[in-house]
């Protein structure tokens, strides 16, 4: 067994004073603006295989990352060392470097008057204290359920953890926040033996608050269900078939989506979407919606990371692209407004990122979105990125299920499946089935025709 530990002596219950100090340290030292984000995290983590514990790893870190501006160049550093020794270095670190840079004509804060100062109630911590003993425990009556199924006849192990974070912000416009996060998460995986040779799978659960976790009885005994059912699988020929893509891969569709309204993106033009806002991209009554503000959501937050005030944000509506994802800079870029979306680290400036993005789901069940399936291909495993962003050309490795009739016939593998992002989302059906587990969610989708082909 072994254990990490990155340990800190700073102070972890003033950091919104620590971030105002150092801004007016960076004022006072000739920057004409600055803002600050402080993280506070602590983390345990344990795996075990074969029903013995092989590691176990604690961290308590802490970290500020000091962004300043002199006129439109800007600078980001960051340091553990939150001393007064330490955070005067910080500061002329900062300003060498922005000293250097290029200009740029997009960055800089917010104006106050573009800061949200009110108080939004975010349901992301929970205050349970996990131990070591309790996540190993977890592991191991995971790794069981799942060695316990019939066919499985070895492990990868199971991994469990538990972390809690808090967050300060705050910069020379007035901008002071702070919020809390907490996240649990565990995971097993498995292998069985065919005639065809060994196959894998695994399953996950992780959760904001510790009770909303599934059981690791559950989550093991679907690891090693999964696995055994994709014992023996065939080769698919080629053909132009409905794909139905199960909710743990349908919802990689959406990280495609995230990426090209990404406002980055579109003031590169590289995104696939680029001209299509305001245009229809997805059949009438589809609703892509992110949620910031969602309880026990597990990209939730009261604000982002520039003081943008935050909200559901119906990225497509009614089947039409209704918004990008915004930062300040790409908004500045577009001449547009931002929209909450800007998210930074503290070695690295603000950039466009969603937090809880859902496909909202369908009327109709995922057993009748494959009953309506003649001939077809049921995805539960993508492999490889074969993505083009600029182009929305879609190419990626497949395993799954082959549909006949209206019934999952057989497993299949090594296989491709390849078509158009655009041409994809526009003849997409979602099913009932939507669950918020993974932080971007979708339900059971198909998509009406896609090139399959065997490898």
């Amino acid at each position: 067994m072994t254990a990490k530990v990155a340990a800190t002596t700073a102070d972890r219950d003033n950091h919104l004073d620590i971030a105002a100090d150092l801004i007016g340290r960076a004022t006072a030292a000739g920057a004409e603006a600055a803002d600050v984000m402080i993280v506070d995290s602590r983390s345990i983590g344990v795996s075990c295989r074969l029903g013995r514990a092989e590691t176990l790893e604690r961290a308590e870190t802490v970290e500020a990352g000091l962004r300043v501006f002199l006129g439109r160049r800007q600078a980001i550093a960051a340091s553990s060392d939150l001393s007064p020794g330490g955070l005067a270095d910080l500061v002329q670190r900062s300003l060498a470097m922005a000293r250097e840079v290029p200009e740029d004509p997009f960055c800089g804060i917010a104006e106050p008057g573009e800061i949200d100062r009110g108080s939004h109630a975010v349901d992301s911590f929970d205050g349970t204290e996990m131990t070591a003993e309790g996540l190993l425990a977890t592991a191991m009556a995971a790794e069981d359920a799942a060695r316990s199924v019939a066919g499985v006849t070895n492990s990868e192990g199971a991994e469990a953890s538990w972390s809690t974070s808090r967050a300060a912000i705050a910069a020379s416009n007035g901008l002071a926040a702070a919020y809390r996060r907490s996240s649990g998460s565990l995971s097993v995986s498995v292998l069985a033996a065919g005639e065809s040779g060994m196959e894998r799978d695994y399953d996950y659960t992780a959760a904001v608050y510790a009770a909303d976790m599934r059981a690791p009885e559950e989550v093991g005994r679907a690891a090693g269900e999964r696995t055994v059912r994709r014992l023996n699988p065939r080769k698919a020929g080629s053909a132009r078939v409905p794909v139905i893509f199960e909710p743990r891969v349908s919802r990689t569709l959406l990280g495609h989506l995230a990426g090209a309204v990404n406002g980055a993106a579109i003031a590169r033009k590289t995104s696939f979407l680029r001209d299509k806002m305001g245009a229809r991209i997805f059949p009438a009554g589809v609703e892509i919606i992110d949620d910031p503000l969602r309880a026990r959501g597990l990209r939730s937050r009261p604000v982002d990371h520039e003081g943008i005030a935050t909200g559901p944000v119906a990225v497509v509506a009614d089947g039409v692209l209704a918004s990008w994802l915004l930062d300040l800079r790409s908004a500045r870029q577009l001449g547009l407004r931002p929209t909450g979306h800007g998210l930074r680290g503290t070695t690295t400036p603000p950039s466009p990122a969603p937090s809880n993005l859902y496909l909202a789901g369908g009327d109709r069940s995922a057993a009748a979105l494959v009953g309506e399936v003649k001939s077809g291909l049921y995805v539960t495993e993508l492999i490889g990125f074969g993505v083009n962003s600029v182009t929305g050309d879609y190419s990626r490795g497949a395993s799954g299920f082959w549909i006949e009739n209206g019934q999952i016939a057989y497993p299949v593998s090594e296989i491709t499946i390849a078509g158009n992002l655009l041409e994809m989302f526009s003849h997409l059906t979602r099913a009932d089935d939507l669950e918020f587990r993974y932080g971007t969610d979708a339900p059971t989708v198909r998509v009406d025709a896609m090139t399959v082909a065997g490898c």
